[in-house]
């Protein structure tokens, strides 16, 4: 059985699976009284508006990223408005496309999803047109921060931009499709590929699915200047091309920008947004950035996973002695304020070729040898020392905020990490608006499983890291990285007992109904 996995270099097992659905259950059972973690029964009513506030700092060295900045996110979320990409995304499989979704009051919705065969949004393929109708329902049970919605269409049309695109969809789709819409395709002109008289065959055959849609965030940042910005954070893709158009989201993909509110400059922004379905954007070129995995790189926000994960990433390089140190940080909330527990590992890695999948990405493989664990929460502590002697590190020792070596006991089982662990991996580096590096690994298995094959490297990335130091890399401690893991916090309250009974009883409910066996 395996669940969705967060941390990027451990193998979690089962009992992961079982533990990261506690919070939210805890919170529901225990009764906090909080209306920022409550989970409605009912549909939103116009007097239902929450919204949750984060200092987000991130501790670098750069001036930019010293400012100080407010981040609110409501539920449920305004979404009136034109969203873009700010960047070539890249989707599993590979996928590289652009997106731009208009929202109506009515309810509306028109999305434009460009698709390109390179991996910098050069040389556009072919346009999807979505049109349909969405319902905001409730805010989620699974993922906390984010809303549920439900979404129908009316028409997804097609544009293809060349003849070398229409012979690589004809390869792709059935002969029925072929026949239908393909056949007397010309370029740049607008085909229906799916309206309420036609079935879906050939929207599955592309792998093409809004269930992206199922889950909702918008969070926006409050600059010290007045100014602001506006992001939407829709439902993850799943890592497998067969599940993708079955799959309901609890983790998110990477956000569109509000067009009317977002950074600048973000020349992308304004090509996206007056692109059409015959006029995709072509993003200019730019210079690879060096390919150079040297110094501190930390996440740029509070960062959401598949299956209820939060968290924050913060790893050291150190090309010379090819070793790696990594700070993985959960939470129990969208907000990273409640942290839970801390994982520290340390490894070493080699650099393989050029990605021939991921043009100007690289392979790379990555070896676990020591973990350390920090328990940062009394429920999580007690967990720990629960476990048989030889499961986690030294049984009864556990205490808030002190650290532990698991790595004589090759792990720890209830928290799924297993030692000594290897893994092939996808690294990218890129330069962001104001031309910072930016990091980029390799995206996780949606079904938790680990990339420990050549066969199953990731193809496509995480949320971008930013470089907080480089060139003058510190020595990397001896015992390896600081690296964070699942949250496993259950509700501290005084019938904590009670909680945690009923906390196991839900969590293997719904592991049997959200994991993959």
């Amino acid at each position: 059985m395996k669940c969705s996995g967060a941390s990027v270099f451990i193998s979690l097992d089962k009992w992961h699976c079982l533990l990261i659905f506690l919070y939210p259950i805890a919170v529901f059972v225990a009764g906090t009284g909080s209306k920022q973690w409550e989970v409605p029964t009912a549909s939103f009513t116009s007097s239902f508006n929450l919204s949750e506030i984060l200092q987000w700092e991130p501790h670098c060295q750069y001036h930019h990223l010293q400012d100080k900045r407010r981040i609110s996110a409501e539920i449920p979320p305004r979404l009136d408005g034109t969203w873009v990409s700010t960047r070539c995304e890249v989707r599993p499989g590979p996928e590289f496309l652009t997106r731009s979704y208009t929202f109506h009051p009515s309810r509306h919705f028109k999305a434009l999803q460009h698709y390109y065969t390179d991996s910098s949004c050069e040389d556009p393929a072919y346009s999807l047109m979505i049109r349909g109708k969405f319902r905001l329902r409730q805010a989620s049970w699974i993922t906390q921060g984010g809303t549920e919605a439900e979404h129908h269409l009316s028409k997804v049309g097609i544009v293809v931009h060349s003849l070398a695109a229409k012979q690589r969809l004809a390869s792709r789709l059935p002969s029925t499709c072929v026949g239908l819409i393909l056949g007397q395709v010309v370029p740049g002109k607008l085909y229906d590929l799916y309206n309420t008289r036609t079935g879906r065959g050939c929207l599955a055959a592309l792998g093409f699915s809004m269930m992206e849609m199922g889950l909702i965030r918008v969070e926006t940042q409050h600059h010290n200047h007045g100014g602001k910005v506006q992001e939407l954070f829709l439902g993850d893709i799943h890592t497998e091309w067969a599940q993708r158009t079955q799959h309901r989201p609890t983790g998110y993909q990477q956000p569109l920008q509000n067009a009317m509110h977002h950074l600048h400059p973000c020349p992308l922004c304004a090509l996206v947004y007056r692109s059409s379905e015959q006029r995709p954007p072509v993003l200019p070129h730019s210079p690879a950035a060096t390919q150079s995995l040297a110094g501190h790189w930390v996440s740029q926000r509070c960062e959401t996973r598949p299956t209820v994960l939060f968290l924050t990433r913060d790893f050291t390089f150190d090309p010379d002695q090819h070793a790696w140190e990594g700070i993985y940080r959960h939470y129990l909330d969208p907000a990273c304020s409640r942290p839970t527990f801390t994982l520290r590992a340390s490894g070493h890695y080699a650099q393989g070729s050029p990605s021939a999948k991921v043009a100007g990405a690289s392979e790379f493989v990555f070896k676990v040898t020591q973990v350390r664990v920090r328990a940062m929460d009394k429920p999580t502590a007690k967990l720990l020392n629960g476990t048989r002697p030889g499961k986690c590190g030294r049984p009864g020792g556990w205490k808030v905020g002190a650290e532990h070596d698991v790595t004589p006991t090759d792990g720890c089982t209830v928290l799924g990490i297993k030692l000594p662990h290897k893994e092939f991996e996808l690294f990218k580096t890129e330069l962001d608006h104001k031309k910072h590096p930016l990091l980029f690994i390799g995206e996780r298995p949606t079904d938790g499983s680990s990339p420990d094959h050549p066969q199953r490297r990731p193809t496509s990335f995480q949320a971008p890291m930013v470089l907080c130091s480089g060139g003058e890399t510190q020595p990397l401690h001896h015992y390896g990285s600081v690296f964070n893991s699942k949250q496993v916090q259950l509700a501290a309250s005084g019938t904590e007992r009670l909680t945690q009974l009923v906390l196991l009883a839900f969590g293997s409910a719904l592991c049997s109904l959200f994991c993959v066996y």
